[in-house]
């Protein structure tokens, strides 16, 4: 496929993902990540992805920093340098589908979790926030989906959605910078990476505007409803591949 047909197909997805994480602090990995992948490949793909996370995640945090709880990402980042190094080790060492499957349940059994108060209330601490550091950053490393994890933290805290959307970009853009180093950049063509980057810069602007007609239930409701498909996905992944 050409440069351009490959271009055309990229932006959608990631114009989507961009709206939905301006929205709600998740969407490009778990809206546009697999189509990327279908688009590109499974290696490209996922470096595709992790490099427009990095510029998304900037670009979001610049525009709601004031809103991040900083002690509670620095606990989650602490959590997520851990494991992180920990994931790419357990890539190398273990079968794709059993791994997803995997990393899917604990994903799914997190958010779940978090939605019943009694059970969630362990989330609420320091333990609590440095595991679903560990958890987002191992996911992340090994699956593509860091988000369930940090949905679970903030659902448990009964954050507002303008608490979690900038502290998910600074833990989001520490792990998929992290990646995209361990992994490179991938070689696409000029016109692939323009468009991709345009592809952001219009759905940030988007959803600004999404996000400021959303109610907070709905945007609480949508980022649940995100988690569990991006934690149901990668199961379904890793069940095609066993």
């Amino acid at each position: 496929m050409s440069a351009a047909g490959t271009a055309a197909l990229v932006v959608g997805p990631v114009l989507l993902g961009a709206v939905t994480q301006r929205t709600t602090g998740l969407g490009l990995a778990l809206v546009g990540g697999p189509f990327l992948v279908a688009i590109l490949g499974p290696r490209d793909g996922v470096s595709f992805g992790n490099a427009l996370q990095v510029v998304l995640c900037l670009i979001v945090l610049v525009r709601t920093h004031r809103g991040v709880d900083v002690r509670a990402a620095g606990l989650l980042l602490a959590g997520a340098v851990v494991a992180v190094p920990l994931g790419a080790l357990v890539v190398d060492a273990l079968p794709e589908g059993p791994l997803l499957v995997v990393v899917g349940l604990l994903a799914l059994g997190a958010v779940a979790l978090s939605l019943v108060p009694r059970l969630g209330a362990w989330l609420d601490g320091t333990p609590g926030a440095v595991g679903a550091g560990a958890v987002a950053g191992f996911v992340n490393v090994t699956a593509g989906v860091g988000g369930p994890a940090l949905s679970a933290f903030a659902l448990a805290r009964r954050w507002s959605i303008e608490v979690f959307v900038p502290t998910a970009q600074v833990v989001l853009l520490v792990v998929n910078l992290v990646a995209l180093v361990s992994k490179g950049v991938p070689s696409l063509g000029g016109v692939v990476w323009g468009t991709g980057l345009a592809g952001i810069a219009v759905g940030v602007v988007l959803g600004d505007v999404v996000h400021r007609r959303l109610s907070a239930e709905t945007a609480r409701r949508a980022v649940v409803v995100l988690a569990l498909v991006g934690a149901l996905a990668t199961v379904v992944r890793g069940l095609l591949v066993l």
